[in-house]
């Protein structure tokens, strides 16, 4: 496993890392969440990711209670999570700094942790001032309950807002974006999010490589495996979306590629991912063992990505976004 500097900052994560999205909760109990944190980190892994809102917290509790009975050095791993869904209330959810503050807390006793090492606002609230939301962020941080904090699923706007807020007031910006970035999925990663790189050193954990699975080819002429994550009935109309005949056409163009260097079109995927510099860790998500492993096998694969094979997948997707002309 290698590990890159979460953006500017001298935190350290892997390149690949593990996220409880839909499996904590809503597939796995503790028992489970037990042996696949643990194969991750027999294979380097020292990221893993939550949210408050992941199977209405208890993906908190059983990472939580997983990394409790397993014994690990709470220094050892960087632990995330997000704040904005925290319940029904009218004050529950968003990012005021009362929510920011009690979700916060909220989150830290379901993990049964001191800290988290990331807090990410999980999503723009435009009814609160972004000025509200940096003094937030910095007063849990300025309480030791997270050492960094982030974005997810912010536009490059909001980004640079919230700087600017945080440099006027000399308090700290958000170092980290947490965006979807897949071979199907790439504007704001390789276009929009261009001038945060090096204006404020954002880094990357990007969610979905895999395109929830359809990169891993599985879903052959929109076909879906019983125990696949489309099979389940909350993500049925995110499968209708997914499974059109333009996308699993670019996805069986990837097939050759993927069988010439030898590797499974999900690793291919990954390895992807991982190969953009501003990526600091590729999130993966697994419910099996086996699944982790595979994953894994991804880091092999970067050295392989080649200027020319990276042509070849270029041509197979065709979804490379166009640059700004001032951004060239």
């Amino acid at each position: 496993m290698q590990y890159r500097n979460l953006g500017r900052s001298g935190l350290k994560v892997s390149q690949l890392s593990y996220g409880s999205w839909v499996t904590f909760g809503n597939q796995l109990d503790v028992k489970d969440a037990k042996a696949l944190l643990q194969c991750c980190r027999d294979h380097g892994v020292n990221f893993f990711d939550n949210a408050e809102v992941y199977a209405n917290g208890r993906a908190e509790e059983i990472m939580g209670q997983a990394v409790r009975e397993l014994g690990w050095k709470r220094s050892d791993v960087v632990v995330s999570t997000k704040i904005f869904w925290g319940g029904q209330g009218p004050n529950d959810k968003g990012l005021s700094r009362k929510h920011i503050v009690e979700g916060t807390k909220a989150s830290l006793k379901r993990l049964d942790m001191d800290y988290v090492d990331v807090l990410y606002c999980h999503r723009p609230d435009s009814s609160t001032p972004i000025e509200e939301t940096v003094r937030a962020m910095n007063h849990v941080i300025d309480r030791g309950w997270a050492f960094y904090w982030g974005t997810s699923e912010w536009s490059s706007q909001q980004i640079t807002e919230a700087w600017a807020v945080a440099q006027r007031l000399d308090l700290v910006g958000p170092i980290v974006e947490q965006p979807e970035y897949n071979l199907l999925s790439r504007h704001k990663v390789e276009s929009e999010f261009l001038p945060l790189y090096t204006n404020y050193g954002i880094g990357l954990t990007t969610w979905s490589p895999l395109a929830s699975g359809v990169l891993t080819g599985k879903y052959k002429n929109g076909d879906v495996p019983p125990d696949s994550r489309f099979a389940l009935e909350n993500y049925k109309n995110l499968a209708q979306r997914s499974l059109v005949t333009d996308v699993l056409k670019k996805v069986e163009g990837l097939r050759p590629i993927a069988d010439e260097l030898g590797v499974p079109l999900s690793q291919l995927a990954i390895a992807w991912c991982a190969a953009n510099p501003n990526v600091s860790s590729v999130i993966c998500g697994a419910t099996k063992e086996s699944q982790i492993r595979e994953n894994m096998k991804a880091i092999d694969v970067i050295p392989l990505l080649t200027p020319v094979v990276m042509e070849k997948i270029e041509a197979a997707v065709q979804s490379k976004p166009k640059r700004p002309d001032s951004y060239r």
